[in-house]
């Protein structure tokens, strides 16, 4: 019997997705038409005997999770449930605080995943490469290549390279050690929630020792990191595994990555799902459909649109005629007026966009020359101050009136632009 478990953090994270991030939870927000999470959840439960699924986090037990959790249970046909911390416990706090609910059943391992990783997930294998490598015992942590200078920003594995054993881990290094990195999906055997218990032990010594010089440590005794906390000290202990995969992989960390993120996922689709994506049939009576793309069957767009490649057009949109949309990700109940462009951009829910209008960002795609780049996750301002060149983000209700440009700019939620803007955050 299998579970698994993903974390999803809270609204304390995720500051780099706004704005869209203020209207929903950044795990439900679509990628490729789906919630984030619910790739994971559908990668899952392919896996033979998995018999549950939780989400741990310290969101709210919002309408829009609640639903989430009632709708997955009910397609997936597995149980589903949200564990909800009483305070931010780092990535391995939320799984020693319900290892109770996490290890009732006598899992024979235990899936863990962060919830903010895009990826062809290769489950399965996973699994098999843990039980013929490990004897059932400890964690294999999933690794892909990257680029010498890219690697540092990751969690960095030296592995023996005949057993697959880790022996040397270091999360975000200053200085290369390898370009094997941590994709954040793990395989644990229950007794890893042991060593666990013992950084949990440890901090709490740590913390009386620490009051008794009058230091207030109250709740970050309980935070316990899984990287640095578990994996470092697993390293070379025999108890520590790398499964390397070849498939894609990327994080989504900031909006722009997600247009990426649901590029690769259209591109899966069209390999292994091809009955979600839109499809032109040459008739008069449909848009024209360029590569890979995913239109709500609740859209309205009409036949004289031309459509992709890689866009996804969410629930109750309008898209009027003569408009051109490419890479981007077009949100529930947005209008977009004749003739405009979008390119590179996310429209917020309920935006409008007016006729003959542009709204363009500049792509974050990795270095098409290297076979191992990623996302470069860039802060949003550069070095000389000014605003790094970005997708076009359009928060919740944002008008655009007709015949404006709008380009490498952030506008937040409910504003009513009067003009062009280029290289802006509109507040």
């Amino acid at each position: 019997m299998m579970k698994a478990v993903i974390l999803i953090g809270g609204p304390q994270k995720g500051t780099r997705f706004r704005p869209l991030s203020l209207e929903v939870p950044k795990p439900l927000f679509p990628i490729a038409g789906f919630p984030m999470i619910q790739h994971h959840m559908e990668a899952c439960v392919k896996v033979d005997g998995l018999k549950e699924i939780l989400l741990i986090g310290f969101y709210q037990n919002s309408d829009a999770l609640s639903r989430f959790v009632r709708t997955m249970q009910a397609e997936l046909s597995v149980k589903v449930r949200y564990l909800q911390e009483y305070t931010p416990l780092g990535t391995a706090g939320g799984l020693y605080h319900f290892r109770d609910q996490i290890l009732s059943g006598s899992p024979d391992a235990v899936f863990v995943l962060n919830a903010d990783v895009c990826c062809d997930l290769p489950l399965a294998d996973l699994l098999e490469f843990h039980r013929s490598h490990s004897e059932g015992k400890g964690c294999t942590v999933m690794g892909t290549r990257a680029s010498r200078e890219q690697a540092v920003n990751y969690g960095c594995i030296v592995e023996n390279e005949e057993t697959g054993e880790v022996m040397h881990y270091v999360e975000k290094p200053e200085s290369f050690v390898s370009d094997i990195i941590n994709c954040g999906t793990y395989v644990v055997s229950s007794d890893v929630f042991a060593h666990i218990g013992q950084v949990f032990s440890r901090n709490y010594e740590k913390s009386w020792d620490d009051q008794g010089l009058g230091i207030d440590t109250e709740g970050s005794r309980d935070v316990i990191r899984l990287e640095q906390d578990v994996l470092v000290p697993l390293a070379g202990s025999g108890k520590l595994f790398v499964y390397k995969t070849d498939r894609f992989w990327t994080q989504v960390k900031n909006a722009g990555s997600a247009i990426y993120a649901s590029r690769l996922f259209l591109e899966k689709f069209k390999r292994d799902s091809p009955d979600r994506l839109a499809s032109s049939n040459g008739g008069n009576d449909q848009p024209r459909i360029v590569g890979n793309v995913r239109i709500h069957p609740s859209a309205n767009v009409d036949n004289t649109a031309v459509i992709g490649p890689n866009v996804y057009i969410g629930p109750g949109v309008v898209v009027g005629a003569g408009a051109r949309i490419r890479e981007s990700i077009i949100l529930d109940r947005a209008e977009l007026g004749q003739h405009c462009c979008i390119l590179h951009s996310i429209v917020g829910w309920n935006g409008f966009i007016g006729a003959w209008a542009r709204i363009e960002g500049t792509p974050s795609d990795p270095n098409p020359n290297d076979p191992f780049g990623l996302v470069q996750v860039q802060s949003i301002f550069g070095a000389d101050r000014r605003l790094n060149p970005s997708i076009t983000i359009l928060g919740q209700g944002v008008r655009v009136p007709a015949e404006v440009i709008v380009r490498n700019s952030i506008v937040l939620p409910f504003k009513e632009l009067n003009g062009s803007y280029s290289d802006e955050i509109i507040l």
